[in-house]
């Protein structure tokens, strides 16, 4: 069953278009991460969705009911924003059962939801303290809370997470995960945060600059991006871009020729795309794409090598064993990986 469903949707601020032609279908139980730049229109997409903000065109459409006119309060979502936005002199059980007392629900149930609620986040001894007494962690269960027992159709989260540190974050993650599989709720995610996306959800929403650009399951948008705007996007550290050629029946990758069968017309101008672990260093003297070694990233378990190489602005990036003996001002080849190596015409769109 399709629980949202966007048609056309656009939003306009005067003359700035910032939304323009959204269409998107969002199975019940789905897992949606909608990912993009800053400005590219997710937070104000899933503002529209809430109804924070009005749609200039197209329709929302809630579990089969139009509801693009219908005020907030009457759409079945509960939202979870990034501020936490908890009332300060409440105490957690009264945050979490604000929404069931401003509706009328007795006493007693709203005690028994919020203590099922608690259980559910593991914040039952928690329910008395005030939200100063609280970690930031600790809060953003709360809002979770608070969402969790208004029982909505959908909930929202924008950028839940961006207040916390990095470790944190890693839990928070996992919380949310087991949440969502525990409850079966539909939920749409903000976050500008790639690993968030690929870690998170059933299908990735990529956004830029008011459109989406790709709709899919994170391995399929990172290993087969539509065009040049998602490949660049997805992944950490990002694709590496070449320019490049089909001529006299070889491609040639920044000059250097690569064993890649295509199906394209012969001498189209292409680009090259090809990820930091699908490439290979070798000794400049066998070939392949030379350059100049301009720095060694030492993460622990991944190290990465950033190449200087002519006719390009960027470093490309390298996937380097652990153990490498390479140094600043190395001159290196660069081997890609013939089947790994993504092909995009001049518009930017994938080719087969």
């Amino acid at each position: 069953m399709t629980q949202l469903a966007l048609r056309s949707i656009r939003k306009s601020y005067g003359a700035l278009e910032v939304i323009r032609g959204v269409d998107l279908d969002v199975a019940e139980g789905e897992f949606i991460v909608f990912v993009g730049p800053s400005g590219c229109g997710k937070s104000t997409m899933l503002r529209m969705i809430a109804g924070l903000e009005d749609v200039t065109g197209g329709t929302i459409g809630i579990a089969g009911r139009d509801v693009t006119t219908t005020a907030p309060s009457k759409r079945e979502i509960a939202m979870v924003f990034q501020s936490y936005a908890l009332f300060p002199h409440m105490t957690v059980a009264e945050n979490i059962g604000f929404g069931l007392k401003l509706s009328g629900v007795a006493k007693d149930e709203i005690s028994r939801r919020v203590a099922d609620v608690a259980a559910t986040l593991k914040i039952g001894p928690l329910l008395h303290r005030v939200p100063r007494e609280l970690s930031g962690g600790q809060r953003q269960r709360v809002a979770i809370g608070r969402a969790i027992i208004r029982q909505p159709k959908i909930f929202l989260f924008d950028e839940p997470l961006s207040n916390l540190d990095a470790a944190l974050r890693v839990h928070m993650r996992l919380e949310i995960a087991r949440l969502h599989a525990r409850l079966g709720a539909t939920m749409i995610y903000v976050t500008h945060d790639q690993t968030e996306a690929m870690t998170l959800a059933d299908r990735i929403v990529v956004f830029n600059k008011g459109k989406i650009e790709q709709v899919g399951a994170p391995m399929e948008l990172y290993e087969r991006p539509a065009n040049t705007f998602v490949a660049g996007f997805i992944g950490a550290p990002s694709m590496n871009f070449f320019p490049a050629s089909v001529a006299d029946g070889t491609l040639k990758v920044h000059g250097a020729p690569i064993e890649r069968a295509y199906t394209w017309k012969a001498a189209e101008t292409v680009t090259a795309g090809v990820r930091p672990e699908d490439i290979t260093i070798i000794p400049p003297e066998q070939g392949g794409i030379r350059g100049r070694v301009e720095l060694i990233e030492r993460l622990g378990a991944q190290t990465y090598a950033f190449v200087e190489t002519e006719g390009l602005t960027d470093a490309i990036t390298i996937a380097v064993p652990t153990e490498t003996h390479l140094t600043a001002g190395d001159i290196v080849g660069m081997q890609p990986m013939g089947d790994k190596i993504h092909t995009f015409d001049r518009q930017g769109v994938a080719l087969a």
